[in-house]
């Protein structure tokens, strides 16, 4: 078999570029993330507080890109506490705050936060934080009155938060 130059260039060419080719520490970044373990005994926690209140309620955990990691709904609690719940979580991980302190520090874009797609600004969401970092978000409904869904789920960040301040 004989190699021409043209076949020789064409081979050597793209395996000389990928050597030269090296990537700097501003190139790569590292993600802290959640994992389902933890976000499955934070929704647990969340709803077996609200049910010794006497409250059928929804909890999600969404990780820091609003996509849901885990979910869990009481027997009786409406089938729409899902939607609120993970759009409450999501409100937290557009401002970074708890949902009611948005709410209370934003009163003058609450009503066109509200119509953004996925988001809902009402009381009852948490951050998810470890070392600083924003994990994710814990979000509860279905309870009378946001104050109630947001005590379920403060319990359940408190079960895990020295597990979280401990993560490196």
């Amino acid at each position: 078999m004989r190699l021409s130059i043209r076949s020789f260039s064409g081979i050597c060419l793209p395996i000389f570029t990928l050597l030269t080719l090296h990537l700097s520490a501003a190139d790569v970044v590292t993600v802290k993330k959640l994992i389902p373990d933890l976000a499955l005994e934070m929704v647990h926690t969340a709803v077996k507080a609200c049910r010794s209140n006497g409250y059928q309620v929804t909890a999600v955990v969404v990780d820091k890109d609003g996509a849901p990691l885990a979910l869990m709904r009481d027997v009786h609690a409406s089938r729409f506490t899902i939607q609120i719940a993970r759009d409450k979580a999501n409100a937290v991980i557009l401002s970074g705050i708890a949902s009611g302190l948005f709410r209370d520090n934003r009163r003058d874009i609450q009503q066109e936060m509200n119509h953004v797609e996925g988001v809902l600004v009402l009381q009852g969401a948490f951050p998810i934080r470890a070392a600083g970092s924003l994990l994710g978000a814990i979000g509860v409904s279905g309870a009378p009155g946001g104050e109630k869904d947001e005590r379920c789920a403060q319990e359940a960040l408190d079960l895990v938060q020295e597990r979280l301040e401990f993560a490196e």
